[in-house]
């Protein structure tokens, strides 16, 4: 088993609580002392630094919303002066104002040794070539990657997003062996080498796919890993933690979040601790972090964490799969439902294709949620009485999981949009 620092990695639980009470001690202080936000939110909250002696303390601090970020935009919430600011990341401020992010030298080097761990973690090295097929500039995935397969002496291919027939070639050319980008869109690089007649799995040298920035179901990890012939591993991180940070390793059994740079927890609608292993809302607090430090960060993610070691070896908590976002779900006549869980069904059936959209509109006073689902052109081809049998089942599988109605419409391959970054899996128009 290979470890890029098996003294960390491989700490014992006692040793990284120990560890994360220090750092969090000296978080509060210094967030106190040099962040207006966190001295007026923690004297809101009625607590002072002198309160927060022990791990089990930390719930007596409020929590770090991303409305905190957009409403102090642009640097309200940072802790250092700006000449000690050595990068900025933005998001796109599609939802309203965008986020700003700044990184002194040190946030890079923290964020850049979270991603040597990561991706060694998940069998790459010195032999590999990786090709980083995230968006470049102000959006963190590509830079953030750049930095990581850098520093485990990996050659990058910073090709970005986008270019889908210059991604096949150059993957085949130079003889990629990794690719990171949203599964999606490797999903898309699939279909189209298809129609190159270049088959990946047998053609070219790639064995690894880093993939996230949206969710996805272990049954499209499937799919993924049977079509191309590859191993395909998640990865988890977002531009106010720093960018990509945690993958999974090579068991593919959770995400691994590094201790000793960040403490997590998981917390249910209430915002109280749940017990290890059940699941609810996902919240971070940068422990090492120096620019734009999060103290009790909701993140908005689904998940569950345990504690156990890993079978790799690795002693650090594990996010388990993230079963969706807050924010992503969507009601449907009361009933919540996930993207996530309608793409767990669809993957399952051989005969639906990889791409799907949910669109919800209403009917009077009802809700309607109709899920196009692309099919391969043979079973188009079948009778029209084949077709509607499929619809059937399909609409049946979906009701059984989601228990809400759902209209089934098959169609054909290459009608929902492609996207080299986040895929629009949901429509609303409820809300136009």
């Amino acid at each position: 088993m290979e470890y890029w620092n098996p003294k960390v990695e491989r700490s014992s639980a006692e040793e990284l609580k120990q560890l994360q009470e220090r750092k969090l001690r000296r978080l509060v202080e210094n967030a106190y002392e040099y962040s207006s936000f966190y001295k007026k939110r923690f004297a809101a909250a009625g607590v002072s630094p002198h309160d927060i002696r022990s791990l089990e303390d930390i719930q007596q601090l409020p929590f770090t919303h991303k409305t905190d970020l957009r409403d102090t935009y642009p640097t309200g919430m940072f802790s250092v002066p700006q000449n000690q600011i050595v990068r900025f990341h933005v998001s796109s401020g599609t939802t309203g104002v965008p986020t700003v992010v700044g990184y002194t030298a040190n946030d890079i080097d923290v964020w850049t040794a979270c991603l040597a761990r990561s991706l060694t973690a998940c069998g790459l090295g010195r032999s590999d070539i990786v090709q980083v097929a995230y968006g470049y500039g102000l959006f963190t995935g590509g830079l953030g990657l750049h930095y990581g397969v850098e520093e485990i002496g990996a050659a990058v291919l910073p090709i970005g997003a986008g270019a889908t027939t210059r991604q096949i070639n150059l993957m085949k050319d130079l003889g990629t062996t990794a690719i990171a980008c949203t599964p999606s869109y490797l999903l898309h690089i699939g279909e189209v080498a298809e129609s190159m007649s270049i088959d990946i799995a047998s053609q070219t040298r790639l064995r690894a796919g880093i993939l996230g920035a949206e969710p996805w179901s272990l049954e499209s990890r499937a799919r993924i890993e049977q079509n191309l012939g590859i191993k395909a591993y998640d990865i988890y991180g977002t531009s106010e933690m720093s960018g990509p940070l945690f993958t999974e390793c090579s068991a593919q059994n959770g995400i691994h979040a590094w201790a000793d740079h960040f403490l997590i927890e998981i917390v249910d609608d209430y915002g109280g601790p749940v017990e290890e292993g059940e699941r609810g809302e996902l919240v971070v607090t940068t422990l090492s972090k120096e620019a734009l430090p999060l103290i009790r960060y909701r993140m908005g993610d689904i998940t569950s964490l345990v504690w156990e070691e890993c079978e790799c070896g690795r002693t650090h908590p594990r996010i388990m799969r993230i079963q969706g976002r807050v924010d992503d779900m969507i009601v449907v006549r009361g009933v919540n439902v996930f993207p996530s869980q309608i793409e767990s069904v669809l993957m399952q059936i051989p005969e639906v294709g990889d791409h799907f959209q949910i669109v919800v509109d209403r009917a009077g006073p009802l809700d309607v949620m109709v899920v196009k689902i692309e099919v391969t052109e043979s079973t188009l081809s079948d009778r029209i009485g084949a077709l509607m049998q499929l619809e059937e089942r399909v609409a049946k599988q979906l009701r059984d999981v989601l228990m809400v109605n759902a209209k089934v419409e098959l169609v054909e391959r290459g009608t929902i949009p492609r996207s080299s970054g986040k895929s629009q899996k949901v429509i609303d128009l409820r809300q136009i």
